[in-house]
């Protein structure tokens, strides 16, 4: 079964807050999405890198978010 689409696609605004390694944008129609995911060793690493170290309490309560977020 063949579908032939024609569309026309005008957007005079568009505000994306935040594109992530699992996002998908989709503008228009698709025959399918394939996932892809892509690991490249840029620094030219030849052994796992050590174990994290957990950082010691500051006997604070207030939690500080590990990735900045915008107000």
């Amino acid at each position: 079964m063949n579908i032939i689409i024609h569309q026309s696609i005008s957007i005079y605004l568009i505000k994306i807050g935040a594109i992530t390694n699992s996002s998908v944008l989709q503008i228009g129609s698709t025959g399918s999405i394939q996932a892809q995911s892509d690991i490249y060793n840029t620094g030219g690493y030849t052994e796992p890198a050590e174990e994290a170290k957990i950082a010691a309490s500051t006997g604070s309560s207030e939690v500080t978010p590990l990735v900045p977020l915008a107000p």
